[in-house]
């Protein structure tokens, strides 16, 4: 699939003022006190039940796909890995189900490529990362692409309001 076909597939969505502006500030970090979405109104100069309700559209909406802790498994002594799957097209449905059985497994994602089932395998050591790919090729009876991360970087997103 083209880019272009990509782009007209793909809604775009229509972030307001404030919703760029919690974003941007949410980056940063969810303050550590009582009532961290009123210190986020404060900051924001708006009401705490106007952050939470952008919040849930957001979230409802898939414009944010997660809302939560990144927790860094090498540093908690795990170990993890992006792992993707060339799933045919009548199969998706039985792969996914296959592939999301596995409590290792944490996201599970349908790209538009060749390799158009993405996922991430965390576990308690490399060689358990390994063992799962192994299982998931076993049951599912498709080669998984490994590729582990050699280098991190953190790429923050800026969203002018």
């Amino acid at each position: 699939m083209d880019k272009q076909s990509r782009q007209a597939t793909t809604p775009v969505a229509e972030l307001t003022a404030l919703d760029k502006r919690i974003i941007n500030l949410l980056q940063r970090g969810l303050p550590v006190v009582e009532r961290p979405f009123l210190e986020i109104a404060q900051q924001l100069g708006c009401h705490e039940d106007e952050v939470l309700e952008r919040l849930n559209h957001l979230m409802t909406n898939k414009v944010l796909t997660r809302f939560g802790p990144m927790f860094d498994a090498v540093c908690l002594g795990g170990a993890f890995t992006l792992a993707a799957l060339a799933v045919p097209e009548p199969e998706f449905e039985r792969v996914t189900e296959q592939v999301n059985s596995f409590d290792e497994v944490a996201h599970n994602y349908r790209r538009s490529h060749d390799f158009n089932m993405w996922f991430v395998v965390g576990a308690e050591s490399a060689e358990q990362v390994n063992n799962v790919i192994n299982d998931i090729e076993s049951k599912t009876g498709l080669p998984v692409l490994n590729t582990p991360k050699l280098e991190e970087f953190y790429v923050q997103l800026y969203l002018p309001a």
